[in-house]
Formats: C-alpha cells, sequence, structure tokens
C-alpha cells in the first residue's frame, strides 16, 4: 500500500503518516562492533525493513545512542533501496560543540551515508542544552555548516522537555521540525503544537504506542473501552486526526508489529465516526472513577519536581494514579513510576518511595498545602508506593 504523505512543514518533505523508528529493532543498547551484530537480528531488521519500505514507510528515524541501530540500518539501506526514502538520525547537544561533531560523524559513519535528509537534536530536555545548541559557535553552527555542504537537509529538534522549554525552542525560529510527546493520554503538549504550526514547522509524534499507555500490551479495561478498535488503533486515529500532526513513530521491533498502525491508517477516513463514541467511553471511565472535581483541579497548587522535597514528582505521580484508576494502565504505571529516580533528564524527579527515610510527612504536606487536594495525595501517594514501590527501571538506552 501507499501510506499518504502530509507536507512536513517548511522542511517541505512529503511525511508518509507512519514513519519506522530505530528504537526497538537493533539487537542491542550498546553501540556494538561489527562482528557482535548476530546473523538472527539482521535478518529480523532486514526482514522489518522490507515489510516497512513495501508498506510505504519512506521515513526512517534513528538516534546516534540507540545503541547499534545506526550500525545495522547502515548495512541495509543499499541493499534495500526505496527511492522516496527520507532518512533521519539524532545526535545530542553538548557544551562542547566538537563533540558534537564528533558524534556527527559517527552517525555517518554508522549509517555508510554522505547525506541525510533531517537530523534532530536529540533530547532538548533541559535550558541548557537549548543553550549548548543555539549560543554563538554551539552545536547549531556545526549543523549549519553541514547543512551548508550539502550532507543535511533541514534540522530539527527532539524533546521530553517542559512545554515552557519547547515554546522557547520552537519560538527561537531555529527549527525546522521538531519530534514531541502528544497522545489520547498526555495532551499537555498540545500549545506547543500550536506554535509549531505558526511556525510552520514539521510536527513528529514520538513513541505513542509505548508512551501512550502500553497500548502493545493494553488492559481489559482500556481494550473494552476502545472497542470496536484495539488501543493501538484508536491513539493512532486519535493523533493523526489532530491538526497540525504530520507522523507517528512507529516503533517496531518485528515486521508484524507494522500490521494495527496499517490498519489505523486504512480507517483514517472513518476516524470523524470512530473516535469520539470511544472519546465519550474514555472520558465517562474517567470521571466515574475520579470525580468531576478532582478532574478539574488535580494539578492545582502542585510544585515543580525541582522545588519539591526529595525531587518528588507529584504531577507526575498524581498523573499516574489518574490512568490507573480510570484505565487501569498498571503496567505502564508501575514502569513509569520505576523510572522515576532514575531516567535522569529524560523522566526527571523521584517517586513516592522518598517518602518517610528522604521526605517527612511536614515537608510532604507543605509541598501540597497550596493543592485543593492537599488532606487526599499524600494517602493517594502512599498507595502508588505500595503498590509499585521498591523497583527502579532503567531508561532503555541504559538497559
Amino acid at each position: 500500500m501507499a501510506l499518504p504523505t502530509r507536507r512536513f512543514g517548511r522542511t517541505e518533505l512529503p511525511m508518509p503518516v507512519l514513519s519506522l523508528g530505530g528504537m526497538r529493532y537493533q539487537q542491542s543498547w550498546s553501540d556494538l562492533p561489527p562482528e557482535q551484530i548476530t546473523e538472527e537480528s539482521q535478518a529480523n531488521l532486514r526482514a522489518t525493513l522490507e515489510a516497512a519500505v513495501a508498506a510505504g514507510f519512506h521515513h526512517i528515524e534513528t538516534a546516534r545512542h540507540y545503541g547499534s541501530s545506526e550500525r545495522q540500518l547502515g548495512w541495509l539501506l543499499k541493499e534495500l533501496p526505496d527511492p522516496h526514502r527520507i532518512l533521519q538520525t539524532k545526535v545530542p547537544p553538548q557544551a562542547d560543540p566538537a563533540a558534537f561533531e564528533a558524534e556527527l560523524a559517527t552517525s555517518f559513519e554508522r549509517l555508510a551515508v554522505e547525506r541525510i535528509d533531517l537530523l534532530g537534536i536529540h533530547g532538548v530536555n533541559l535550558p541548557e542544552h537549548l543553550e549548548h545548541t543555539l549560543r554563538p559557535g554551539g552545536c547549531m553552527e556545526v549543523a549549519r555548516r553541514w547543512q551548508a555542504d550539502g550532507r543535511i537537509g533541514s534540522i530539527g529538534f527532539s524533546t521530553h522537555g517542559s512545554l515552557a522549554l519547547i515554546e522557547e525552542a520552537i519560538a527561537s525560529d531555529a527549527f525546522d521540525y521538531v519530534n514531541l510527546h502528544w497522545y489520547f493520554i498526555r495532551q499537555d503538549n498540545g500549545p506547543a503544537i500550536d506554535r509549531a504550526i505558526a511556525h510552520d514547522m514539521g510536527v513528529f509524534v514520538i513513541s505513542p504506542t509505548d508512551k501512550g499507555g502500553h497500548l502493545h500490551s493494553p488492559s481489559a479495561r482500556i481494550s473494552e473501552l476502545c472497542t470496536p478498535l484495539h488501543p493501538i488503533v484508536f491513539n493512532d486515529l486519535f493523533c493523526l486526526s489532530a491538526p497540525g500532526i504530520h507522523t507517528i513513530s512507529v516503533g517496531a521491533a518485528r515486521p508484524e508489529d507494522l500490521a494495527l498502525h496499517l490498519e489505523a491508517v486504512a480507517l483514517l477516513d472513518q476516524a470523524a465516526e470512530l473516535l469520539p463514541p470511544i472519546e465519550a467511553r474514555l472520558e465517562q471511565a474517567r470521571l466515574d472513577a475520579l470525580g468531576p472535581e478532582w478532574l478539574a483541579s488535580w494539578n492545582q497548587g502542585l510544585p515543580d519536581w525541582s522545588e519539591a522535597p526529595g525531587g518528588l514528582n507529584l504531577p507526575v505521580l498524581l498523573w499516574l494514579h489518574n490512568l490507573v484508576e480510570a484505565w487501569d494502565l498498571q503496567s505502564f504505571a508501575r514502569a513509569r513510576y520505576g523510572l522515576l529516580g532514575n531516567g535522569g533528564h529524560w523522566f526527571p524527579g523521584a517517586n513516592a518511595d522518598v517518602l518517610g527515610a528522604q521526605v517527612s510527612d511536614a515537608e510532604l504536606q507543605q509541598a501540597v498545602a497550596a493543592s485543593p487536594w492537599a488532606e487526599r495525595i499524600p494517602d493517594i501517594l502512599l498507595n502508588l508506593r505500595e503498590r509499585f514501590g521498591g523497583e527502579s527501571v532503567k531508561r532503555l538506552q541504559q538497559s
């Protein structure tokens, strides 16, 4: 089939509505030497790439720190040509632009290419990352030099940062596109998408299946509420029906992982009829479980994790509580809870395990004093700790 394409903002690229993400098909999260790549792993990637090309996944995106992804992909790009291919990799910003340039050169070496269509400044998650990128003599100047030499098409950024930081990066008008999080269970980056539209930027939604609620292994509750669609199909349709979104990532580990996303695209012209009743059921389930008063004000008066005792990430913890109570997203909540305290700037702050030993009852009460739910929040946090506590989780790149 031929996937529909959308103009990817001012890059002018005809972007397929589904992109093949390179985060899960690689053999290892270590950048393995060639002799350690197994025939089995490479055969799986070949089959995945063949299926993707046949289905119209002309956009492939990977990153310097996706382990062996760039090397394994580089071995196959010429063997599996695609005249419509849009190739993207991502390199993190650094305080030393020479170090950034060395990583960029390694990406090109691993991919075995002379040119890429899209370069993402990877993980603009903190103000200093944006400063390292945009300051005079910074990483952007390196990228622009490579662009002037014809080696890079357009330059964007990927982010797990705060809405304010994303909006600041967009307002700089230095970037042609943005990779960000936005899907049914997390819509707080909506204003950033509006800003990106105003700047004619491409908008690429990352990890809608995994970070969108572990929809690859959905709870029975959310599966029931999304009937007649699989939750992946619902979420894809939700994202692709939103104004300003051009493509969403499919993090395929194997060829069969493409199927449900292709099913969603086949239903795009029916989205206006399919989505409203499912959204209404999901919203009613939230209301029934949590109540309208809580939903209207649960995130009011909460400190940022950086200002909370013990780095307690109260907004994220209460959000996870909501997801579990409304839709039983237990596996997702467990993984996200465990990552708090271990995710660095990609997923900052601490979970409720810090209560007691590091954060006293009095400190917690003071932290939530401005919330209309100050009396209820401590019990919610203790319940989360009882359900999910004691299990630390590493980011995939740390595994």
